[in-house]
């Protein structure tokens, strides 16, 4: 039984750890493109469309005042539009703009090339079993 133990706190150990590197890279490639991490997420987020502020502050796991300070500052850029929402008045859709969408394809292109070059040694059988470990893993997280 301490066998088993000692595994799964190897491998919960090493899912932070890769949870952390993942996170860093994130940094590393939001950074020269003049975002933070997290305002690189919302973009990230909205490319598959417009969404309102308490769905993104779910999906986003932030905050409803802290998002809106991020949307205020990317609004302010021309990244990111309000619209209102057709199925509520009192609410509003953040959508990318033009130069938004832009950007988000740059993030996006940036991080995925740097986490193909990690695993790009990776033997095709190993890439199937991890990305089945990986959906198995969030499809457990997803409410």
């Amino acid at each position: 039984m301490a066998t088993k133990a000692a595994s799964d706190t190897e491998l919960v150990g090493s899912l932070v750890r890769l949870m952390h590197v993942l996170q860093d890279l994130y940094a590393e490639t939001s950074r020269p493109l003049g975002l933070t991490p997290q305002q690189a997420h919302l973009l990230c987020v909205l490319l598959d469309g417009p969404l309102g502020m308490t769905e993104l502050s779910r999906i986003m796991s932030i905050e409803r005042s802290s998002l809106t300070s991020m949307v205020d500052r990317l609004e302010r850029r021309s990244l990111v539009a309000r619209a209102a929402d057709p199925a509520d008045r009192r609410a509003c859709q953040i959508g990318l703009t033009d130069d938004g969408r832009t950007l988000a394809h740059e993030v996006h292109d940036a991080y995925t090339a740097r986490v193909d070059a990690l695993t790009t040694d990776l033997a095709p059988s190993h890439r199937s079993h991890v990305l089945a470990a990986v959906r198995r893993i969030v499809t457990a997280a997803t409410p």
